[in-house]
Order: C-alpha cells, then structure tokens, then sequence
C-alpha cells in the first residue's frame, strides 16, 4: 500500500499535498474502490480532533448551530447516495498536448471516481437552523490550510441554497460502507452530487448561508473558466458548478495491439447537474461511422453509467473514439483543440483510442506460407 492506505497504482502527481489520480484499471468497477479512489487536496490533510470537532452552522439563519458527529447520527435521518465525483482538472494532460499549461496537476483520465456516500442530508441541518429570506448561498469551508491560495486560506467554496436545498446533497461520514478515511474528509466532508468535485468540501468545519456566493481564492479566482487569452484573477471567467457531459474508454488502452475480430470495448460516461447519460456510441473509423453501446448497471441519477460493445475489427490501424449523450440532447464537442483554457478545465472532448489490429493466428501462419 502507498501513502494514505492508497493502491501503488495510482499516478501519484504531487506529494504534498497529496494528489493522485485512479489507474484506469481501477475505473471497470461500477463503484470505485476505496483505497483506488482519486484525491484533490490544495493543504497537507489536517489533523482533527474528533472529540473536539463541531460542525459550525451561521450566517443568514435563525439560530446559529454547533453539532458532534454523534448528535448528526442521532438527530437525523442516515441516507446513502450513490454519487460520481469528478475534478474539473479531469484528462488536463489533452488540452496540455494541445499547448502549455504550467503550474496545474497534469491530471490524465483518472481524477473521477464512485463511491457509496452515508450521512445526513444537508437540507435536513439547513432547516434545523432555518435560512433567513435573503439567503441564496450555502457556503462550505474545510479544515485544510491552502499556502497557493493568496492569501493562505482555508479551503472552502458554495453552492446555490436551491441545490443544497436537494436530498441528494449529504454531509458524508462514510464511504463504500466504512468511515470516511482521513484523506477523503474525515471527520465529515460534504457531497455534492453533479457538481465539480471542488464543491464536495473536505474536513467540513463550517456552514455559512450567505445573500452571495463564496468570495474566497477558491472560487472567486480557481475553478473559473477564463478565456483561451485571458489570466486568471478575482471574478475573471465563470465559475464552475455543474460537471460537463463526459465519458472516457477504459479498455482497450490507448496504443494497445489486439487481434483481429471480434473485440469488447469498455467505458463510462456521466452527465452532471441534473442530466443524466441517455446514449453513448462508438466509430472505429474515426467518427465517419457511428455504432450504440450497450448501458450497463444504472446506479441511480447521480452516477456515470459503464458501456461497453463488441467491435469486429480487421487488420490495420483504428482509431477508436466515443461520443456520449446525455438527456438534453447535447454530446462531447469533438476536438480538444477547441476547449483549451489557461486553467486547463473541462475537457470534455470526445476521447480517441488508437489501436493496432494484427491478423488472427490461423490468418498470419496461412501468409507466412503463402
């Protein structure tokens, strides 16, 4: 095991604070593992004092609200949620390909993940205070110190008191059935299902309802999408909230060399906010020829759904790409070209898979004595 109880498969990016993305291998399962389960962290993982630690509850409320973790379990409904997280930083290192990006996590196709999320509904703590009518933003913030924010600063971000206002929002004290580990928010971190992963605040310490969104370095200058010539500063660009539309192939792999005929493809798509993956289809021909893939395992609204088909492949050189749609009607854009940022966010692109066939065994021994 590496750091953190973490698999030594996963592609470890930066030591501390620690950030390391999923191998691919560890995506095929419908619920990711625990230990296989990426991490963001902008801080070294705090040290909390679980006797200690209340989660904090003010701003715009009627009364201001200090809770243990055992008066969350004992005061409210437990519920559990099947949710994909995704950073919005997810497959950066195509739109690096496409031009620099420096000073950002070069993160590949494994910064997403599925987990099974137990806590209390975040709506539930919400009105146990009572929001205030001029309220319309649930602030988070994290025991993690960040030293890139400028200033230093406590990790923390929101989301609109509609969403919060949403069962599927938990404020999460386990995953896949065990406590929350350390390096995923323990003693409670908060779970925002279809939004960028940075909104699932870690080492939950407190709740503000705000009349505004979070000022702080973390949404008011990162996690904002600027344009391809802007730089990046207080209120420049949009903010980012809802995850994008997106799916990536998880076997074959990328430059992989299999056997002609018939040949099984494997992958998972995910739409955020409040969409959901209706179809997905694959080309071996580059996108001049498009086939449906079968939908696997429907996990529930907030959860990517894996696909897979089976491809009658001839000898020669494919390129293999996917497109998933989600129930807008929108698909993935087809170029990465078109979606570089400064910040390298949201790529979404199609993905691509390139794939060397070679005849079947009883086809090259019939050539060779030919």
């Amino acid at each position: 095991m590496g750091r953190f109880g973490k698999r030594d498969d996963l592609v470890v990016h930066v030591e501390e604070p620690f950030n390391a993305e999923t191998c691919l291998g560890s995506l095929t399962n419908p619920v990711t593992d625990t230990d296989a389960f990426y991490v963001r962290s902008h801080g070294p993982v705090p040290e909390i004092d679980r006797s200690a630690w209340r989660l904090r509850v003010g701003g715009m409320v009627e009364r201001e609200l200090s809770l243990s973790l055992e008066t969350l379990r004992e005061a409210f409904a437990e519920r559990t949620v099947t949710a994909t997280l995704q950073c919005a930083g997810n497959r950066r290192a195509g739109l690096i390909a496409v031009r620099d990006i420096p000073d950002e996590v070069p993160w590949g196709p494994g910064a997403t993940g599925t987990a099974t999320w137990t806590g209390v509904v975040l709506a539930d703590v919400l009105a146990l205070a009572g929001p205030l009518g001029d309220a319309s933003d649930v602030g988070f913030e994290g025991a993690d110190v960040s030293p890139e924010a400028e200033p230093v600063q406590q990790f923390g971000g929101s989301i609109p008191l509609d969403k919060a206002s949403r069962p599927e929002v938990l404020l999460a004290w386990a995953m896949n059935g065990e406590p929350l580990p350390p390096v995923h928010g323990a003693p409670l971190r908060v779970v925002v299902p279809g939004y960028i992963g940075a909104r699932s605040v870690k080492w939950l310490e407190r709740i503000e309802l705000r009349p505004r969104p979070w000022p702080g370095y973390f949404q008011h200058v990162v996690y904002r999408l600027l344009p391809a010539d802007a730089t990046a500063g207080p209120g420049i660009g949009m903010p980012l909230g809802l995850v994008a539309l997106n799916s990536d192939v998880l076997s074959p792999r990328e430059g992989a060399t299999v056997t002609a005929g018939p040949v099984e493809a494997r992958g998972y798509a995910f739409a955020g906010g409040d969409r959901y993956v209706a179809r997905v289809d694959v080309s071996i021909d580059g996108g001049a020829s498009w086939t449906q893939a079968e939908l696997l395992e429907d996990l529930g609204r907030w959860a990517w759904r894996h696909w897979r088909i089976t491809l009658d492949l001839v000898p020669g050189e494919h390129e293999l790409r996917v497109r998933a749609w989600d129930s807008s009607a929108a698909t993935q854009p087809d170029a990465e070209a078109a979606l570089w940022n400064p910040k390298g966010y949201v790529n979404n692109a199609s993905p691509r898979v390139h794939l060397r066939v070679l005849p079947a065994a009883g086809a090259r021994l019939r050539a060779a004595r030919a």
